[in-house]
């Protein structure tokens, strides 16, 4: 099992410490650019795969770098609906 292949399973097993850096890697992994819209853009971040024109649309975890719980089910359903992942 590969490196992409662990994190999308560490991804999927939704750990509490799942971070901002590796969401970037796992969406990278699946042809998502990371976009800050604007020079004010702030936390607002989108991630958008220029083949299939989806865009994932999540704000910067911060202080900490873990993503909330949410975040993660919304991303996960994303990917689900676009077929990326089963």
């Amino acid at each position: 099992m590969g490196k992409t292949e662990k994190l999308l399973q560490r991804f999927l097993s939704k750990p509490k410490d799942f971070t901002y850096a590796e969401i970037k890697k796992l969406l990278r992994s699946f042809g998502y650019e990371e976009a800050k819209i604007g020079k004010t853009s702030g936390s607002r971040v989108a991630f958008i795969n220029h083949k299939t024109k989806h865009i994932i649309r999540l704000h910067k975890p911060h202080p900490k770098p873990e993503l909330k719980h949410y975040q993660i089910n919304d991303i996960e359903d994303e990917l689900k609906k676009m077929g990326v992942i089963k």
